[in-house]
C-alpha cells in the first residue's frame, strides 16, 4: 500500500513506528537515511502523492509523473525492504511505474486535517478500505485515450465521442494499471451468478475470505450487435454490499431506463435501440466474471 502528500514535493516514510519527514527534494542523503531504515523495517510505508503545484484547476497539467524523485525512493524502499506499502496522496491518476515491485499500494485522495488517523486505521485493519477507483489509472501517458486537450483557434473537438475513460481503453484493447472501479479489502470475493428479472439484475456474490468486507457490486451492460456508435461496455447500475466470512449474498442493482437509452440527434431526445442488452458483473470495468441478456422494446 502506499500513500503521501508533498508540498514540492515533501515525503513522509513510516518504518515500524519511526516517521522520518520531509520535506524531501531529491537529497542523496535523505534517500540513503530512508533506505537504511527500511532495510530493518517489518514493514516500509512510503507516503508519495502530489500537490496545489502539481494539480490545480485552472492549469492543465502537462504529465502524470510524480514530481521530483518520488519513484526513485519508491524503488529504493522496496528493492531492501521486507514489504513496501506506497500511499498515494493524489487527486487524479499518477503514473506508479513500481506498482508490481512493492507488496501494496493505497490511494488515499487528498483526505485533510485527519488523514494521519484515518490512515493508521486503514494500515493497521481496524478499517476496510473500502473504495472503489472513479477513474482508470493508466500505466503510462502514453495509453491514456485522450492526451490532446489543447484547442484550435480557440475550438476544442471531441473525436473521442462517448470513448472516453475505460471505454476508451476498452475500445482499444489497451490493458490500463488500473481500471474504473477496481479496489481491494481485506477479503476476497467469488462471484457466482447474475440473473435479470424486468429491470433488475442481481448478482450472487460469495465472500471467500476470512474475515467481513464490503463490495460495490457494479453492473454494465453491452449491445454488441448495435448499429449505433456504442462503448463495449459502460457502467449500468451499481450498488453496496457487506457480508461476514464465507457468507452468500444476492445483491439487487436497479438498471435505470437513462443506461439502456441513446441522444437521437434527429429528435434532439433520448431514444430506445431495441434489441438484446448483455448485462455483465465484475470487480471492474475490465474484469467480468458472470453475465445474462436482457431484451429492450
Amino acid at each position: 500500500m502506499a500513500l503521501h502528500w508533498v508540498p514540492d514535493p515533501q515525503a513522509f516514510i513510516l518504518f515500524g513506528g519511526l516517521v522520518v519527514q520531509g520535506p524531501w527534494a531529491g537529497d542523496d542523503a535523505e534517500l540513503t537515511r530512508a533506505v537504511d531504515l527500511a532495510r530493518d523495517a517489518e514493514v516500509a510505508v512510503v507516503v508519495v502523492g502530489t500537490s496545489e503545484a502539481v494539480e490545480s484547476e485552472g492549469t492543465d497539467r502537462t504529465d502524470l509523473r510524480l514530481p521530483g524523485r518520488q519513484d526513485e525512493l519508491v524503488r529504493a524502499v522496496a528493492a531492501v525492504a521486507r514489504r513496501t506499502v506506497v500511499v498515494v496522496n493524489a487527486g487524479a491518476p499518477v503514473e506508479l511505474p513500481w506498482r508490481d515491485e512493492v507488496s501494496a499500494v493505497l490511494v488515499c485522495w487528498f483526505p485533510g486535517m485527519q488523514a494521519g488517523s484515518a490512515l493508521a486505521d486503514v494500515l493497521l485493519g481496524a478499517v476496510e478500505p473500502g473504495g472503489r477507483l472513479p477513474t482508470t489509472w493508466p500505466a503510462a501517458l502514453a495509453d491514456a485515450p485522450v492526451t490532446e486537450v489543447v484547442p484550435t483557434d480557440g475550438r476544442l473537438d471531441y473525436p473521442e465521442g462517448l470513448h472516453i475513460g475505460h471505454r476508451g481503453y476498452l475500445r482499444a484493447g489497451t490493458t490500463p494499471a488500473y481500471w474504473f472501479g477496481h479496489g481491494l479489502g481485506y477479503t476476497t470475493w467469488a462471484w457466482e451468478q447474475l440473473t435479470v428479472e424486468g429491470s433488475t439484475a442481481t448478482v450472487r456474490l460469495r465472500n471467500t475470505g476470512e474475515r467481513a468486507g464490503k463490495q460495490v457490486v457494479q453492473v454494465y451492460a453491452a449491445r454488441p450487435d448495435s448499429a449505433l456508435d456504442r462503448p463495449v461496455r459502460w457502467l449500468a447500475g451499481f450498488a453496496v454490499v457487506h457480508a461476514g466470512p464465507g457468507e452468500v449474498v444476492d445483491v439487487a442493482v436497479e438498471i435505470g431506463p437513462r443506461a439502456l437509452r441513446h441522444w437521437d440527434v434527429g429528435t434532439g431526445g433520448w431514444a430506445v435501440d431495441p434489441g438484446t442488452v448483455v448485462l455483465s458483473s465484475g470487480p471492474s470495468a475490465g474484469d467480468q466474471l458472470v453475465s445474462a441478456e436482457l431484451l429492450v422494446r
